[in-house]
């Protein structure tokens, strides 16, 4: 049975085994994973997890870059993550209220439409009563978890890397 659970340094092994799955560079959307982030030491993992951690604080809510961050877990393996920006958020615009992925192995099993039911439950009780959620316009698995979930297609639009699909999903139809 999977879970949604707090990124902590304990993980360490089992999130490299999931970002080397995933390959070379930092698409492992819902990690928060930044260009200078040094995950693959102990030291330099444990301070990224630290950094997850204050994303979701006060202070970042007040700069305008508040997120909490979820690590989707599943008989000690990272199966993915994801993200639900808050606290007027400035990437929401561009990015949304949430995003997530899953580890190309576990893909197809649900996890994501799961994960995104769950984290919004953590939008509405932060008081949200509309996140926007934005994949890639080929992305067909995305497509039908945010449909799964509720979620109402706003506009197609290019981003000048690429057409992205924009949902909204409001409290009031999300399942």
């Amino acid at each position: 049975m999977p879970e949604l659970i707090t990124p902590h340094a304990h993980l360490h092994a089992a999130w490299l085994d999931a970002h080397y799955e995933w390959g070379p560079g930092l698409h492992e959307d819902g990690f928060g994973l930044e260009p200078s982030d040094e995950v693959a030491s102990p030291a330099g993992f444990a301070a990224w997890v630290a950094r997850l951690a204050e994303a979701a604080g006060p202070e970042a809510a007040e700069a305008g870059r508040a997120c909490t961050y979820r690590w989707i877990v599943e008989g000690g393996q990272v199966q993915g993550g994801i993200a639900l920006r808050h606290g007027g958020h400035d990437h929401v615009p561009a990015y949304g209220h949430i995003g997530y992925g899953i580890r190309p192995s576990s893909r197809g099993r649900g996890l994501a439409t799961w994960a995104l039911g769950r984290m919004l439950g953590e939008a509405w009780g932060l008081g949200l009563d509309e996140v926007l959620v934005v994949c890639e316009a080929g992305n067909v698995a995305s497509v039908r978890t945010i449909e799964a979930n509720g979620g109402l297609l706003e506009s197609v639009r290019d981003t000048g890397a690429g057409a992205v699909r924009r949902y909204f999903i409001k409290r009031a139809y999300a399942y």
